[in-house]
């Protein structure tokens, strides 16, 4: 989907020759999103009946609401004394994190409150243009990298953020907005690949190439207690729908069929 970000072409053509292989060889292919059939058919030449959607879930632990005492002890520990947007996943070029710090450099204009961006991603040392973004935007007072944090902590984060956002470019499935919707938090992501999919309407989708967009969609949930609130509520019952056990019900009955065919 995008060769500009693999660094090698011998990488491309392997990672295509792979694929090739598998998809046809397989008896069957087993995928997390309508999107991502599509993507599959586009790039390989298979029947479409080949092809088996299975939804991801999350992570029960994130379905569980944190104690008082745990919601203050992340509270202090990280010094979150001022609202903030928060940001999760990994910091690879497709995720579209520095398009997201320059759309709250703009938030930032039109806000005079100490709103931070809190950044939580493994690897950000090895994007530094994440870091030159921040000093280019005069944001280093505001933004802040936590780098990996435990599914307890992020699930309390979760919970403390005033708007979650997720600009991703292209996602297979893309957990974090799910994650983030079942702890109640509201959820600003892409109109593109399978994140409409999946959110439903229980987000607010923009267009991941405009920043001023996106910093619009930040500044509306913000203000927009009401919106925040609807948000909320259609979050939270949107990520109910996703469960494991069904999904590895019907993953254990293509299993079956493939055997006994």
């Amino acid at each position: 989907m995008f060769p500009q970000y693999v660094p090698y072409r011998l990488a491309q053509a392997y990672a295509r020759a792979v694929m090739y292989s598998a998809t046809t060889r397989a008896s069957r292919i087993l995928t997390v999103s309508e999107s991502s059939k599509r993507d599959i058919l586009r790039f390989c030449s298979v029947s479409p009946d080949k092809i088996t959607v299975i939804y991801n879930a999350i992570d029960e632990r994130f379905r569980i609401a944190p104690t008082e005492d745990a919601m203050t002890r992340v509270r202090e520990r990280y010094q979150l004394e001022d609202p903030f947007v928060l940001y999760v996943g990994n910091v690879k070029p497709h995720k579209n994190v520095e398009r997201l710090i320059e759309a709250f450099a703009l938030v930032r204009q039109q806000r005079s409150d100490g709103l931070k961006l809190m950044i939580i991603g493994d690897e950000i040392s090895k994007h530094q243009m994440l870091r030159r973004a921040v000093h280019s935007h005069k944001l280093h007072k505001h933004v802040r990298f936590l780098g990996f944090v435990p599914e307890v902590t992020l699930s309390v984060l979760y919970r403390l953020a005033g708007v979650f956002v997720f600009p991703s470019l292209y996602e297979g499935f893309g957990l974090p907005p799910l994650e983030a919707m079942a702890c109640g938090a509201p959820v600003i992501t892409s109109k593109v690949s399978s994140l409409p999919e999946v959110v439903g309407d229980a987000a607010l989708l923009v267009d991941p190439l405009n920043s001023e967009e996106i910093a619009s969609g930040i500044l509306t949930v913000l203000s927009d207690s009401a919106l925040a609130e609807d948000l909320r509520a259609k979050g939270f019952a949107r990520a109910q729908a996703f469960s494991w056990p069904r999904s590895v019900t019907r993953t254990l009955e293509i299993y079956r069929e493939v055997a006994n065919s």
